[in-house]
């Protein structure tokens, strides 16, 4: 199935490394107009221009903080004036942020709750009159399995992910009238920044490939995911061939989760 996104401008926060990345190329390739959110100016510089040396095309980048509300404005309408109205926004922005409750402060449970859920409303709700008048759009909001399946210890970011699903179903029932499809993807073990910055934090003596494979022989699968496998349905979700699917919270874990 050949999948076309011309004509079409996404907007990924999160975007300049890893899974946003790998989801900026996919639909670069499929011919968007791309633009990518990260808080960091060089490696934004640098995924715009490994985009257009692959691609062409336009691809704008604007460096933010999404969980301040005045710099995600202003970036939105940076996007906006660049490459035109968003018709594919994608909430990707976040880190892994777990402790035990009872040590978790409230500064804390501010801070992601403005970084994952908050950012997501915000972004949402600046592209949703433009895709509601077009009658055409789509969001995807990127959590994590802990959304469905909370553990001990995975607070805050499995109550804040537990939110955004909830969103994901609210949206998806208010913008169905209007052909704005919202879904999510419930993301596993991926290869990505994160389990960089985790294999860093671990102090393991193994290398970064090590720690990866030692890691994916405790899934189900044997491996972790690649960003590439991510982008792939994100990619569906963005395309016409998605046109009837809204309001799931799709698991993209190689059979992690015990919930379905």
């Amino acid at each position: 199935m050949e999948i076309s996104l011309e004509g079409r401008t996404a907007l990924i926060t999160g975007a300049s490394l890893g899974l946003g990345y790998a989801m900026a190329d996919a639909y670069a390739a499929a011919g968007a107009r791309v633009g990518l959110l990260a808080r960091r100016e060089q490696p934004l510089i640098e995924a715009r221009e490994a985009l257009i040396a692959k691609h062409g095309g336009q691809v704008a980048i604007y460096s933010c903080d999404v969980a301040d509300a005045h710099q995600l404005i202003a970036a939105h309408q940076h996007i906006v004036d660049a490459i035109g109205e968003v018709d594919i926004l994608v909430n990707n922005a976040g880190k892994a942020a777990v402790q035990p409750f009872t040590t978790i402060t409230d500064e804390e449970w501010q801070a992601d709750l403005d970084l994952k859920l908050f950012a997501a409303i915000r972004l949402t709700r600046a592209v949703w009159p433009h895709m509601v008048a077009r009658r055409s759009g789509r969001v995807i909001n990127i959590l994590n399995t802990a959304a469905k399946a909370p553990a001990a210890n995975t607070a805050p970011t499995s109550i804040t992910r537990a939110a955004g699903m909830a969103l994901t179903k609210v949206l998806s029932a208010e913008g169905a009238s209007h052909n704005v499809l919202v879904n999510a993807l419930l993301i596993g073990f991926i290869k990505s920044d994160q389990i960089r910055r985790q294999h860093e934090a671990s102090g393991h003596g193994a290398t970064l490939e090590e720690f990866i494979a030692e890691a994916g022989k405790r899934l189900p699968m044997g491996r972790m995911g690649e960003a590439e496998e991510c982008a792939n349905l994100a990619l569906f979700l963005a395309s016409d061939a998605a046109s009837y699917i809204t309001g799931c919270a799709i698991n993209m874990d190689g059979g992690l989760s015990r919930v379905v």
